[in-house]
């Protein structure tokens, strides 16, 4: 039986381990932190291509999944509504799809507090090693360890993530603390507001223990706001004065940095919004980046989801595009007769998909990425000004309605007469 060693125990990960043990796979799941992960992340949402997959891999996707909002609702900064549209996509919560995935895959398997120092590519096999001296050893060796993959530096060292300029402030507020006149308007609806500069998004997601019953639900907001690397060094800096890089855990974020966001929001967010964000216990940030690989692979290395690529939240990708790298490396493994054989028909078809999301991320996050890093006068039209309309309707658009990614996807999909459940 060939065996797969998982470098990251995130979304990603689960994909992969999950849908490889589907097909006679040996897979082993190697995560850095050493506690569960449910109680993290936050709201996210979902594409039909990326519940598919969990069905594949015999998970049910009922109503529980998340939420589908009755419309997106855009607001001004008066706080009239300027725009309504059709919402299609259930919006979920990161813990949600954690705790199915985590579920569905042995417990004996999964290793935690397991943090990858290096491996060993032996040509047929793989050596890993990890910090506490203990070793693995496979027939493959996947990367889904995200962003800052250990396994990526190894591979390619020159594929480095780019900050785009600006940053996504996130939280959530339980849905018994919202006031009752703001739950009436905004709970059932996914809010935006499209301020120039300034993006922000609200929805309803499933509540802790990934409960979607009413009244135990939570409202979830994405604030993206341009930020200079300056700046966001100063943010990433705790009480103490201590830099963390450009990433600092919630709970180290500065009062003062939560107050001044508090009042930018004030002077740039519709009212409705600005609530929203008063009602979170604990606001965090988190950079946004641009990372492109030039491979998927090398030698008996593989890299996966954000280990890969890494694109701007504004297109909803980031688990799908996991969920389809994991899908099309398992078929490829599957169909054909040998690793190296996979490996390339993987990175043939998963590269350019990857690229494509990349580029339509930049595209549809233009106008906030120029914002803190080219002046005013460098700007495109693009940069310049956003159209509300525009956003809406290509902002977290489903894959069947993005002609350059769906043809990808169904060039190599096999058929399916499922459908997304309806939260």
């Amino acid at each position: 039986m060939p065996k797969a060693l998982v470098i990251g125990g995130s979304l990603g990960g689960l994909l992969a381990a999950n849908l490889l043990r589907s097909i006679g796979w040996d897979a082993e799941v190697f995560e850095r932190v050493g506690d569960d992960l449910a109680v993290r992340g936050a709201g996210i949402g979902t594409h039909e291509e990326l519940l598919d997959v969990m069905r594949r891999i015999g998970i049910e996707v009922d109503a529980s999944i998340g939420i589908h909002p009755e419309s997106r609702t855009c607001y001004g900064l008066d706080g009239k509504v300027q725009h309504r549209a059709p919402r299609p996509r259930i919006l979920s919560s990161w813990g949600r799809l954690y705790r199915s995935l985590k579920d569905a895959f042995p417990a004996a398997a999964y290793h935690f507090d397991q943090s990858l120092v290096d491996f060993e590519d032996h040509g047929a096999s793989v050596t890993a090693r990890f910090a506490d001296g203990t070793t693995a050893e496979g027939d493959l060796l996947i990367g889904a360890d995200g962003i800052r993959s250990t396994v990526r530096t190894q591979i390619l060292p020159e594929a480095q993530p780019q900050y785009a300029g600006y940053i996504a402030w996130r939280g959530m507020v339980p849905e018994a603390d919202l006031p009752p006149d703001l739950h009436r308007e905004v709970f059932a609806h996914n809010m935006v507001c499209y301020p120039d500069g300034e993006a922000m998004t609200a929805y309803a997601v499933p509540g802790p223990n990934n409960d979607v019953r009413p009244g135990h639900r939570a409202y979830n907001f994405v604030w993206y706001h341009p930020t200079t690397a300056q700046d966001l060094a100063a943010l990433c800096t705790d009480a103490s004065g201590r830099c963390h890089g450009m990433a600092i855990a919630p709970g180290l974020i500065r009062h003062e940095a939560i107050a001044h966001m508090l009042a930018t929001a004030r002077q740039a967010l519709a009212p409705q919004c600005v609530k929203v964000l008063e009602l979170t216990a604990q606001p965090f940030f988190q950079a946004i980046f641009d990372l492109e690989t030039p491979r998927m692979y090398r030698g008996r290395a593989v890299l996966l989801g954000d280990a890969a690529f890494v694109a701007r939240p504004h297109v909803g990708m980031g688990v799908t595009k996991a969920a389809l790298d994991a899908d099309c490396l398992t078929d490829a493994l599957q169909s054909l007769g040998s690793i190296e054989a996979a490996l390339e028909r993987y990175h043939l078809r998963q590269h350019l998909f990857g690229t494509r999301v990349i580029a339509r991320a930049r595209y549809v996050g233009a106008h906030l990425g120029a914002r803190a890093t080219k002046p005013p006068e460098s700007w495109t039209p693009q940069e310049r000004h956003q159209d509300p309309l525009f956003m809406i309707r290509e902002s977290g658009a489903r894959l069947r309605d993005i002609p350059e990614l769906i043809e990808l996807v169904r060039q190599h999909s096999r058929p399916s007469s499922t459908q997304p459940a309806q939260g």
